[in-house]
């Protein structure tokens, strides 16, 4: 099934910039949104020059602010006449270590990732029971698979949470009409990622996001991207000691 009409959330830049990139050039209709307007213009002009036979909608939202999410995916769906697909990608990677006297920073990752993430969930749950259809994507992290001390915990049990919440929805609605995907991906090049200190088996953007969307587009239960070497790995992670995970820190 070819979803036409894709909204993508946290779109002004690192993999859900490149993921509408990728699905402008397959001819799809684009919502997206973020806090930096000024990049998602910049964006939707790149867009719509090089791919004139489309349309992208743009709209400023900050998850955090659940009331508007409701309001802005409205809106978004309204321009394109509809939505097929909806992306829940915005978040952050902020963190330190529990304990450290940082309570801001890993309350922040928690609440952008993870609460705003239910909030965007459960939004896209209720028009796609009223559309009677449509893909879900929670984009996870790899880091979700297992407890990661230091400064990604919080990060990890954020990414975690949207596993868990997808794997219940996948529970919930194996029978159709909607179709939920929980994407993993690995280290890939971003803002986000500059941060790391970790650069295990990290690939550049391009070839990280062509794998993101081609897994999109596969609408698979669950993947971790790219599969090689991350879905082995996955596996390994829940097996590792937990003070090994600190490698992945």
């Amino acid at each position: 099934m070819t979803r036409q009409k894709i909204l993508i959330t946290g779109a002004s830049s690192g993999l859900g910039a490149g993921m509408a990139r990728q699905f402008a050039a397959k001819g799809r209709d684009l919502a997206l949104c973020a806090r930096r307007t000024d990049r998602l213009d910049e964006l939707k002009d790149e867009l719509t020059q090089q791919y004139p036979g489309i349309t992208v909608a743009v709209a400023e939202l900050d998850v955090n602010d659940h009331e508007q999410v409701p309001k802005v995916f409205a809106e978004l769906s309204d321009t394109l006449g509809g939505l097929d697909r909806i992306i829940v990608n915005a978040g952050i990677g902020k963190g330190a270590p529990l304990g450290s006297g940082k309570l801001w920073a890993n309350k922040a990752t928690i609440e952008t990732n993870l609460v705003a993430g239910l909030v965007q969930i459960e939004t896209a749950l209720e028009m796609f029971k009223q559309a009677g259809s449509g893909h879900l994507v929670l984009i996870s992290s790899v880091l979700g698979a297992k407890g990661v001390p230091g400064v990604k915990a919080a990060y990890a049990a954020s990414k975690a949470g949207i596993r868990s919440l997808g794997e219940s929805l996948r529970a919930e609605y194996r029978s159709g009409p909607i179709k939920v995907s929980v994407i993993e991906p690995g280290y890939i090049e971003s803002e986000m990622t500059a941060k790391s200190a970790s650069t295990l088996f990290m690939v550049d953007n391009q070839t990280g996001v062509n794998a993101l969307v081609g897994a999109i587009e596969r609408e698979p239960g669950r993947a971790a991207v790219p599969w090689w070497p991350w879905a082995p790995m996955v596996q390994l992670m829940r097996v590792l000691p937990p003070p090994l995970m600190k490698y992945f820190a």
